[in-house]
């Protein structure tokens, strides 16, 4: 009988593990011309109800609103 080995190199750092993740090319974006770090932030379940629902209704994605925000707040000097 054959053995498959199901094992992956676990990666190093979550930068590492974001970057192997490959989408479907139907859901791939276009890759930045600047470098792009990962934010994570909690926030109450009522308010990302709140933000999913609109950003749906304007056929929004979250992170875009999230990245217009933060420019907004902290524009480049």
């Amino acid at each position: 009988m054959k053995t498959i080995n199901f094992r992956t190199k676990k990666p190093v750092t979550a930068d590492d593990w974001v970057q192997s993740v490959s989408a479907p090319p139907e859901q791939t974006t276009p890759t930045p011309a600047v470098s792009m770090k990962r934010l994570t932030i909690d926030v109450s379940e009522d308010l990302h109800t709140r933000v999913k629902l609109e950003c749906t209704r304007r056929k929004l994605k979250i992170a875009d609103v999230v990245r217009d925000l933060l420019e907004r707040e902290f524009p480049a000097s």
